[in-house]
């Protein structure tokens, strides 16, 4: 629930900081907000003037200049009281004016969700434009919309759940790696929290939970730790303020994930422990660091210096693990006082209240990446690649690495030295082969990694990038700044060529999952929303849209189509959660060995006598013979169930081909069954293998790896009644 937060509240808060003609403003603007709003009410019940005075507090929390309090109080009446822009510049001036009318503005953006489709891609883009020239015409126009949104998702009860689920996945997407990206922690760390408790309310009760019955200890501990350390910095001349710190439930639940893909327990989250050593100086920092050190053992690999290499958000600190008193795990933040003023309002600091102080000449430089993406936006063709820029260049972590020449470059993390090509040049992206990390030979698609040393090897000879690295499956291009340089090379070649390399690809692909092109192209047309079969293989080949986009569109898109269905029961293993019965309870069922279909497939069930219902897919050739009336409606459930596909691969026969193979599949933790191999005389081998996958996403990233093992010929899923397996 939110906090309570009356008019006194507010006006207490600004005259802490604010000069009095700067707190007449905000009492002038607390007024006619009032007036303008009475009567009105929330969906809560509340009375409408509650929301513009809980996003006043919260902007005023951050100090933040008597115009921006101001603008925080009338950022509704344009819209929901019909006050006119003229008016609000006549009674409050121009940058008030202004600062509603960006916030108003960016009110009216029907935001979708990154992960979903939008109806309208451009629509989505211009959204994301308008959103982006406010910050970089005045940052105080989001810093409000920030502080609106905090107090929408503390309200959110008030809503019908599938809005709850709507807006929680828009604050996760966009405002919170926004406020992140800006530096105001104090919004970060609240927005998630909100937008993840909604999104997996179970996950969020357990780590509560779990975080509440640990709480005396765990402050017993920090109290222990406190005293210690501050008894240690006074011996060694150093003045420090040593402070608990908070462990937030969306940071628990990433490193919760992070720790499961490393295989370690994510109870171990539960017992790591912080605190934050604040000092006067940047010399006392790395004083202080020398003393943590020397009461306990650094724990290796986990140090890291943001003082000598602030973050784009300007955060700057030393942050290092050790194993605390009774060898626990203890993570220490280390900073000096101004440092964790920026720490908690990030860019907000520029615009905080300060009698006579000028013009910050590193505000405009911490911004740099701003500009970027502006620049980057001109460049960009569509809505897509604008969205795809925001969400894998902005809204990531970066690493920092060097050109042989000792420039430092920053990339987003997960770049590889394709983006490393692209990012110092166009044209020596277009002509790299290879590359050396920390001088040795790495593949194309090694990740970078803080500190590596990276040299491009190019060719004279090279025809250009290769279409694989446009492949997502593949790892060769992580930032969307290359790939757009290598769509615009693949633009810029033959038109014919395009299309049939194009229609290649997808008919590739839809092979890979028992598809035939012909017998499924009005609906492959229907989920790319593109007119003609010509102008989506021209798209596929010159890299605008992926074989991988169309084929989980399919899945999803082709409608059920009525008719017979299943073939006799088979012995296999029963799965129970995995499919549901539409119009029933809970049955047994159970997944037919003639098709194996698997999550993303349309199916259909049929009632077996004494077994259930069978599960097959709609296109299995078995269903004709059936009973139509003992057909029934199924549909995928959600659940962690693992489904058995089929798969074909042909390659050359080689040693070690078999273990490449497993170790591929091991390394995606996909189980592989029922191996079968048959060697023919020219040399090559057919390898039969049934894959445990969670459905046709993973299946399609599995095949795709798959056939980049050397000596690989084709992959692809066993079509029903085919030999094999």
């Amino acid at each position: 629930m939110a906090r309570t937060v009356g008019p006194e509240d507010l006006l207490a808060k600004v005259r802490e900081y604010l000069p009095p003609q700067g707190v007449a403003l905000v009492e002038r603007a607390l007024e006619f907000a009032t007036r303008c709003h009475e009567g009105q009410f929330r969906r809560s019940g509340d009375p409408a003037i509650t929301h513009p005075l809980h996003a006043a507090y919260s902007v005023a929390e951050l100090q933040l200049d008597a115009e921006t309090v101001a603008a925080a109080l009338l950022h509704d009446v344009q819209e929901d009281c019909a006050v006119t822009n003229h008016e609000l510049e006549k009674r409050f001036g121009r940058t008030v004016a202004r600062l509603v009318e960006g916030v108003t503005k960016l009110g009216q953006i029907p935001w979708q969700a990154l992960e979903e489709k939008a109806p309208d891609e451009r629509l989505q883009a211009e959204n994301l434009r308008k959103m982006f020239l406010a910050m970089a015409q005045d940052l105080r126009v989001v810093l409000i919309k920030l502080a609106d949104r905090l107090h929408n998702m503390l309200t959110l009860h008030a809503l019908p759940p599938e809005d709850q689920a709507r807006i929680s996945r828009e604050t996760l997407e966009i405002y919170a790696p926004l406020a992140s990206r800006l530096g105001i922690w104090q919004f970060k760390w609240q927005l998630e929290d909100l937008a993840f408790r909604y999104l997996e309310p179970d996950k969020y009760r357990a780590i509560a939970a779990m975080l509440a019955a640990k709480r005396e200890t765990r402050q017993r501990y920090i109290a222990q730790v406190q005293e210690v350390l501050k008894g240690e910095l006074e011996k060694n001349g150093i003045r420090a303020e040593v402070q608990g710190r908070a462990k937030h439930i969306y940071s628990i639940y990433q490193k919760m994930q992070r720790y499961t893909v490393e295989g370690r327990s994510p109870h171990e989250i539960y017992d790591l422990l912080a605190v934050r050593v604040l000092v006067d100086t940047v010399p006392d920092c790395y004083k202080a660091l020398g003393v943590v050190h020397g009461l306990w053992t650094p724990i290796p690999g986990t140090f890291d210096d943001y003082i000598a290499k602030p973050k784009e958000s300007m955060y700057q600190s030393l942050h290092t693990t050790v194993m605390g008193p009774g060898g626990r795990p203890l993570e220490v933040q280390i900073r000096t006082h101004a440092m964790h003023r920026v720490a908690e309002y990030g860019v907000a600091a520029h615009w905080r209240y300060k009698e006579g102080s000028g013009a910050d000449a590193r505000y405009q430089e911490r911004l740099a990446w701003l500009r970027q993406l502006l620049e980057w936006h001109r460049e960009l063709a569509g809505a897509a690649e604008l969205v795809e820029a925001v969400k894998t260049d902005l809204f990531q972590d970066q690493v920092y690495v060097f050109t042989p020449k000792g420039e430092v470059k920053e990339l987003a993390r997960g770049a590889t030295p394709i983006d490393f090509a692209y990012l110092i040049h166009t044209d020596l992206g277009h002509s790299c082969v290879g590359a050396r990390v920390n001088g040795r030979l790495v593949p194309l698609n090694y990740q970078l990694q803080n500190g590596d040393v990276v040299e491009i090897i190019t060719s004279k000879t090279s025809r250009g990038p290769s279409r694989d690295w446009l492949n997502p499956h593949l790892g060769y291009v992580r930032t969307s700044h290359a790939r757009q340089k290598i769509r615009q090379w693949f633009k810029r070649q033959e038109r014919a060529e395009n299309i049939a390399r194009g229609r290649e690809m997808l008919e590739r692909e839809l092979k890979r999952l028992g598809l035939h092109l012909p017998d499924v192209e009005e609906e492959v047309l229907r989920a790319a929303q593109v007119p003609t079969l010509e102008e989506l293989c021209l798209r596929i080949g010159y890299g605008e849209m992926s074989t991988q986009q169309v084929a989980l569109r399919l899945s999803h898109l082709i409608e059920p189509a009525p008719g017979p269905t299943a073939a006799p029961p088979a012995q296999r293993p029963t799965y129970t959660g995995g499919v549901r019965v539409l119009g029933t309870g809970d049955l047994l069922t159970r997944l037919a060995r003639c098709c194996q279909p698997v999550p993303g497939d349309a199916i259909i069930g049929y009632i077996t006598r004494g077994e259930g219902v069978t599960v097959h897919r709609q296109d299995c050739g078995n269903v004709l013979a059936l009973e139509r009336e003992r057909l029934v409606e199924v549909e995928w459930a959600d659940g962690g169930n693992v489904y058995p596909v089929a798969v074909r691969i042909d390659a050359w026969d080689r040693v070690g081909l078999l273990r490449d193979l497993s170790t591929l599949v091991a390394d995606e933790r996909v189980n592989m069954t029922g191996v079968h191999t048959d060697e023919h005389q020219d040399g090559t081998i057919t390898i039969y293998v049934t894959l445990e996958t969670r459905g046709v996403a993973q299946l399609m990233r599995l095949l795709n790896k798959l056939e980049t093992v050397r000596g690989v010929i084709s992959v692809e899923r066993q079509l029903p009644g085919t030999a094999g397996v």
